[in-house]
């Protein structure tokens, strides 16, 4: 890619701008891919993370269709996959031991590594980087946002902006602060940790899921990272509920238990575990599923991201989906200024693109079935081995172009009772 110059905006300090077209909050992928097609665009883009990069990111670190396509958009497809490892397909592995391949575009790569290449490109491409800073408050002119109050250094700082996106993640305290947050609690949680077991190279030669009835509603994965090391955790999907009196309250698992169920009813967990390397504590992280819990817009704001909710329920990923909706902001608001769009049409036609991702979303809340009861996971992968049909349908979710309701739902559980065309 040919680099731009970052543009230069009235300093209010050595360091800090003033002034901005819009400010993105939140450096991950979605905040990366929004500010540098917003840089591509000709906007003038102040990009702020709280954190200096590179950074840890807990998450699996799995790479499915969707994000390969997005990395192509924002020219970084190539970058991505020199230092990824990539992957013949994703193992379902049910509770009785049953194992099925399901083929696709799959790759690994530490989030450390991912978002600082996503951050660079935004940067290559005229995009103004700012950390550590920390998002506390929206400024207002009149009724609309026209900037934020940063806190860098120990100290206030104010950025007036055009538009200002919200790309913070799972973890509530911005959308809180900005006025959109409808849920604090988040809607499932997962915790993982790395290892380096070199005995295991060659063992495990795809992405490797786990359901089983000791792992309550959730699930276990062991993901193969570049380098000899290996991603290994635990998720729990629908991890809050309503309690009695309202309020939204933590299941009762812990998930340090959940891990170590995880390790002894999968002896390639137990086996990797004993013999390897653990680099670094197992460290837990919230997330933000089925793009709710957060208004997407208020008049200045665009919520985007995993803050938006952008992440699947029944598998947890979300890179993708944190990359296609940054996308979508930068679009709406580089239409806002093209086709000279009120600030109510930007946000309505914002909400109704967001909302029309929806439908999928749902469908993965249904296929959340097979985390709820594991032996449906028996039943799928007992079947998938011996049908073509049902293996190429597993395929086509993992590449977005199948219904994974299709599978769990009561008509497509009866037809898996149905003989093996």
């Amino acid at each position: 890619r040919k680099r731009r110059a970052a543009y230069n905006a009235p300093p209010m300090s050595d360091t800090v701008p003033s002034s901005c077209d819009v400010l993105v909050v939140g450096a991950g992928p979605a905040g990366s891919a929004c500010a540098q097609q917003l840089a591509r665009a000709g906007f003038k883009v102040l990009l702020v993370d709280q954190h200096q990069f590179p950074r840890d990111k807990i998450c699996g670190d799995a790479l499915i269709p969707d994000a390969h396509t997005a990395f192509g958009r924002m020219g970084v497809y190539g970058e991505v996959m020199r230092h990824a490892r990539s992957l013949p397909h994703v193992a379902c592995i049910a509770p009785n031991g049953g194992r099925v391949d399901v083929p696709g575009r799959v790759a690994v790569l530490q989030r450390a590594v991912l978002d600082d290449i996503l951050r660079r490109a935004a940067i290559d491409d005229g995009v103004r980087w700012l950390a550590p800073a920390r998002f506390e408050a929206p400024l207002m002119d009149g009724q609309r946002v026209g900037g934020a109050r940063l806190r860098i250094d120990g100290k206030p700082h104010n950025v007036q902006a055009q538009w200002v996106v919200l790309a913070t993640g799972a973890v509530p305290a911005a959308l809180i602060a900005a006025g959109v947050c409808e849920r604090r609690t988040p809607s499932g949680v997962a915790m993982r940790t790395y290892v380096r077991n070199p005995n295991m190279a060659g063992r495990i030669t795809g992405l490797e899921v786990l359901w089983h009835k000791q792992l309550a509603k959730g699930y276990g994965w062991i993901f193969p990272c570049p380098g000899g090391l290996y991603n290994i955790g635990v998720g729990l999907a629908h991890s809050h509920a309503k309690a009695d009196d309202g309020r939204e309250t933590m299941a009762e698992i812990n998930l340090h238990d959940l891990f170590e169920r995880f390790c002894k009813v999968y002896p390639t967990a137990q086996e990797l575990m004993a013999g390897g390397e653990q680099l670094g504590p197992l460290k837990g992280a919230p997330l933000r599923c089925s793009l709710e819990g957060a208004r997407f817009s208020r008049p200045g704001l665009l919520v985007t991201g995993e803050a938006a909710g952008a992440t699947y329920a029944f598998t947890g990923e979300g890179i993708g989906k944190a990359l296609e909706t940054g996308i979508l902001a930068a679009e709406i608001i580089t239409a806002a200024r093209d086709t000279m769009l009120t600030d109510a049409q930007a946000r309505a036609r914002y909400e109704a693109e967001l909302l029309e991702l929806k439908p999928r979303f749902d469908l993965y809340e249904r296929a959340n079935k097979v985390n709820e009861s594991p032996w449906l996971a028996n039943l799928v992968v007992a079947r998938a081995r011996k049908s073509p049909r049902i293996l190429r349908r597993m395929s086509a979710v993992l590449e977005e172009k199948g219904n994974p309701g299709n599978v769990v739902s009561l008509r497509g559980i009866i037809r898996l009772f149905l003989p093996i065309p």
